[in-house]
Order: structure tokens, then sequence, then C-alpha cells
């Protein structure tokens, strides 16, 4: 973000459930459109018309299916779900049997388990291209949200069956992928790609599943690319 914020207006914004926001009540939806609507509300708040959208995993399809809506001035996503392969959504079912077993254990255990250079050692795997790098060492999964009801449990089986269903998005977009992206694998790509007519395809040569982290400047110079061209077209009526 600092990287950006000479040139534009930012917000971020934690997800219903995550960070700092309340989480839904058991008996409201809760799924990857649920999202899009709050997330639509939210701009709609805040007097945004057309604001830029970036988002990572979850995020990008938020931003995504917005940019379906004509709410975004353009959408920059990194890794985004509702592209995988069957063998993916395999993986990401399984990560949502794990994680309510997970519930059943009590959350000092789950800590210690999470400390051990194994559980240490997945979590690098899983969310960094070079595992063995010395920003990764100190990575290790967070455990506090795999308790019964949480966001991340009921959302995990969600994202599991959502599918991003082609539909033209009129403003430019661009869908980066980490070429070491063990959460959602690569090869997710060629489906972004049969599915988004028009955007702009990157390969983050390196890059795992959170590329900000282990490459912020070319992040935001992709972001900003896909911004300048919207400037450049007209298609964000308010720079955000």
């Amino acid at each position: 973000m600092p990287r950006l914020a000479d040139d534009y207006e930012l917000i971020a914004v934690d997800l219903p459930g995550f960070g700092q926001s309340p989480g839904p009540e058991p008996e409201e939806p809760y799924d990857v459109h649920e999202l899009v609507r709050v997330i639509g509300d939210f701009c709609e708040l805040l007097d945004l018309e057309r604001p830029h959208l970036v988002g990572n995993s979850l995020g990008g399809s938020i931003a995504l299916e917005l940019g379906v809506q004509g709410v975004a001035g353009s959408v920059t996503v990194f890794s985004p779900a509702g592209f995988s392969g069957e063998a993916g959504r395999w993986g990401m079912r399984t990560l949502g049997v794990l994680a309510k077993l997970a519930t059943q254990v009590p959350l000092p255990v789950k800590e210690r388990l999470a400390d051990t250079p194994p559980a240490r050692a997945v979590a690098r795997i899983a969310l960094r291209g070079d595992p063995s790098s010395p920003k990764a060492k100190a990575l290790r999964f967070g455990v506090d949200k795999l308790e019964p009801g949480s966001a991340y449990v009921r959302m995990v089986p969600e994202i599991a069956e959502y599918d991003f269903v082609r539909r033209p998005i009129d403003c430019p977009v661009t869908v980066a992928w980490g070429d070491h992206d063990r959460t959602l694998p690569p090869s997710s790509a060629q489906n972004a790609y049969e599915r988004l007519p028009g955007a702009r395809m990157v390969s983050l040569l390196g890059a795992g599943h959170i590329p900000m982290v282990e490459d912020p400047v070319m992040v935001a110079e992709h972001i900003r690319w896909t911004c300048q061209v919207a400037d450049r077209e007209g298609f964000a009526e308010r720079v955000r």
C-alpha cells in the first residue's frame, strides 16, 4: 500500500469474520456471493463510483464478481479462487474437512502443534514460493480461527464448490498467478484465461500464494498498470 499511496486513495477492507470485522450469525448466509453483496454495499455506502478493485485468493473472486456487475473501474487479482480443476477442488474439500476436525482440538494444543517444525514447514510450502527464504523462516499457520462456527471454517467448503462462470467484465482486468503457488495451483490460470475474455494474464515468477508479501514492488506495479489503463480509457470515474 505505501507504494501506491502517493497516487491513489487506498481502502483496505476486512471481510466479515476476519480482522476486526464481526462475523455473520449462524443463521445468516455466508458464501462468496454473500461477500460480494457485502463489499458492493460497502462501496455504495462510501459513494465509491467504479473504484479500482484489488484482491488475493477469495478477495480476487469477490473483485471479479463485482467487475461483472459493473461496480469496478478496474480489477487486479492474484491467484483468485473459482478456477480450480477437480484436483484443486479435492484439495480444498480435504482442507475443509481438516479445518472442521481441528475445531474439536483445544486451542492450546493447536497452538503447540502449529509451532512444531513439521507444521511450520507445511506452512512455508503452502504459502511461500521459496520455502527456504529467510523471510519465510518464522511463518506458521494461525489457528485461532479454527473454532466451531468460525468464518474460516464456514468459508472453506464454500470456496471448494465455488466456480467463476465465464462472463464479460467491462473494465481492464489483470489476473496474476504465482508460478510456485501451492494453495491454488498455477494450472488454474488456464481456466481463468478461458473464462475471462480480454483479461491480461501475468505469471509471477518465483511467487507463491501471497505475492504481496514476497515481492511488493512487482505486485504494486501490476496494480498500477491496470489502474492507469482504466484511467486513460475512462473506466474509473473517480480514482480510488
